[in-house]
């Protein structure tokens, strides 16, 4: 039976703001943005057909950005009709010169590209709108080659640049608005009012896009999905695992069994960590699977990275269908995939109806096994699903934990993984984050960790002369690991925490700081 894949559900009672995604690096920013405040937001492809938008019920409709020009031949376009549906339509940078051109604009190019920071004069108002309670002059963010160049009678402009005399704009008769800069950057300050002026003035939303509904209106439908079936949910102890889990708790209670597979690469008491807060504190069906002899055994030897992670995966996946089949008769398959793993997966191919990935934070499980699949975070970003946690109940030390990798301690030990070796790198990270806990920047930090290498070095200690093991140490800073900055950790607190590794951990004489960005390096080793 093959795994049904699900369709994109709006939640209860919430005003929705669709988003024409025409390949903006920043097209999820926007989404972001409108629901923090308070609509609730959907990326979908410009090729996405009239009658698949109007189902959506939209309060309104924002082009994105995009690397094209509305002049190109083979420029992404989107169907005239949107004009039509009655809802206000936001454009912003390309998408603004592609409304305008739609409706009979004058858009050509701007002779060169421009980039960066502009000042924006704003002309008086004569009713509320897209530019309410701005300041006359204010900072904007600009990233386009065209410009509109003329406009129609029924425009009008709200906005100049000392380049570009259109750079925002109105037309009066079809309710469209037009951005030629980035009003979802943090680089433009007043960006976020002008989007909320957007989803509220114009809009007229309601602002109920709320955690606390979601999670009650999410309940309800896996209640409905689900009836009197059995779920099954692999739970990493990572916070999307961990969110869906506490969340299905709360929707079908004695119906879910969360299975737990130990593979011997966990950190210092993570598995006691899930068994506590899982059958304790929310009393879930848990399943703990002692596995690591297994995996331990397939990794002997081993020192190619992806054939280690190769190996992990196909384990996990061993594992996990002889502990399904040996517990008993499940139908549905809970994940943690999130929205940002939806877009990669291929929205662009069907709109609302996404061509989902099988997704799992410690291996892809096949469509083989047989489960119909339940994903209710697959509309939510991280920081989201963060805050869905928070009223879930659930202690932050999981809610706010940093992402660790699927293979676990496996990618974090280059070369091959013997018992000896993690149980090396397991002391050295809990120094590590309890030294960086301990200084209140955990919460500041996207990231952090320790990396076993597999060289020694000479060294010395007391009177003799070491010849041991070389750890590094890797922080970064990140808003959504696409790219990430290596953290400047105070010296004082790196200076203890080397000197903490080297007097406590019997076998490591030198600590060494990545200091590298992403790119060109990766944010793992492995």
């Amino acid at each position: 039976m093959a795994v049904k894949q699900p369709t994109i559900r709006i939640p209860d009672n919430t005003d929705v703001i669709v988003i024409l995604d025409f390949g903006s690096q920043f097209a999820q920013l926007i989404a972001r943005r409108v629901r923090e405040a308070g609509a609730f937001s959907l990326l979908v492809a410009p090729s996405a057909p009239i009658e698949t938008i109007r189902e959506l019920r939209p309060k309104g409709i924002i082009l994105s950005g995009g690397p094209s020009s509305v002049n190109e031949a083979n420029a992404p376009r989107c169907d005239k009709a949107i004009f039509d549906l009655g809802v206000p339509v936001l454009g912003i940078c390309y998408g603004m010169q592609l409304g305008c051109q739609m409706l009979g604009a004058d858009v050509r190019s701007a002779g060169k590209r421009e980039f960066g920071r502009a000042l924006l004069n704003i002309f008086p108002a004569k009713e509320k709108g897209l530019l309410t309670n701005l300041p006359p002059t204010t900072t904007v963010w600009m990233s386009h080659g065209d410009q509109v160049a003329t406009l129609p009678e029924e425009f009008e402009a709200l906005a100049t640049t000392p380049t570009c005399p259109f750079a925002a704009v109105r037309n009066r008769s079809r309710s469209f608005y037009g951005l030629l800069f980035h009003p979802e950057v943090t680089h433009t300050p007043h960006g976020v009012d002008i989007l909320r002026n957007f989803v509220y003035e114009i809009c007229h939303c309601k602002g109920t896009w709320r955690m606390s509904e979601f999670l009650e209106s999410e309940c309800r439908r896996i209640r409905e999905d689900v009836g009197d079936k059995r779920v099954i949910c692999g739970l990493s102890g990572g916070v999307d695992s961990s969110v869906l889990a506490a969340m299905l708790v709360r929707a079908i209670g004695p119906q879910l069994t969360c299975v737990f597979v130990d593979n011997g690469l966990l950190r210092k008491a993570e598995r006691q960590l899930v068994e506590s807060t899982f059958r304790d504190h929310f009393e879930a069906d848990l399943r703990v699977i002692d596995a690591s002899e297994q995996f331990l055994a397939d990794l002997k030897g081993v020192t190619d990275p992806q054939e280690k992670r190769r190996r992990i995966g196909h384990r996990f996946i061993e594992v996990f269908k002889e502990t399904a089949n040996s517990i008993g008769d499940f139908e549905f398959l809970a994940q943690g995939t999130l929205y940002p793993d939806v877009i990669e997966s291929g929205h662009s191919h069907a709109g609302t109806a996404a061509n989902i990935k099988l997704h799992h934070n410690v291996g892809g499980l096949p469509e083989e096994l047989g489960f119909k699949l339940i994903e209710p975070l697959r509309d939510l970003f991280k920081d989201e699903v963060r805050k869905l946690g928070a009223v879930l109940g659930l202690p932050d030390q999981i809610i706010w934990r940093h992402p660790f990798p699927g293979p676990g301690l496996a990618v974090r030990i280059v070369g091959e993984v013997t018992k000896p070796r993690l149980d090396l790198l397991r002391d050295c990270d809990e120094i590590l984050l309890e030294e960086i806990v301990a200084n209140s920047l955990y919460r500041s930090t996207s990231q952090v960790f320790a990396v076993l290498l597999p060289i020694q070095s000479v060294g010395v200690m007391g009177d003799g002369r070491t010849y041991e093991s070389v750890v590094a140490i890797r922080a970064v800073e990140t808003q959504d690991f696409m790219t990430a900055d290596w953290a400047r950790i105070p010296f004082n607190v790196l200076a203890t925490i080397s000197s903490r590794i080297i007097n406590e951990i019997r076998g490591v004489n030198r600590v060494v700081y990545d200091i590298s960005s992403k790119p060109p390096a990766t944010i793992e080793w492995e």
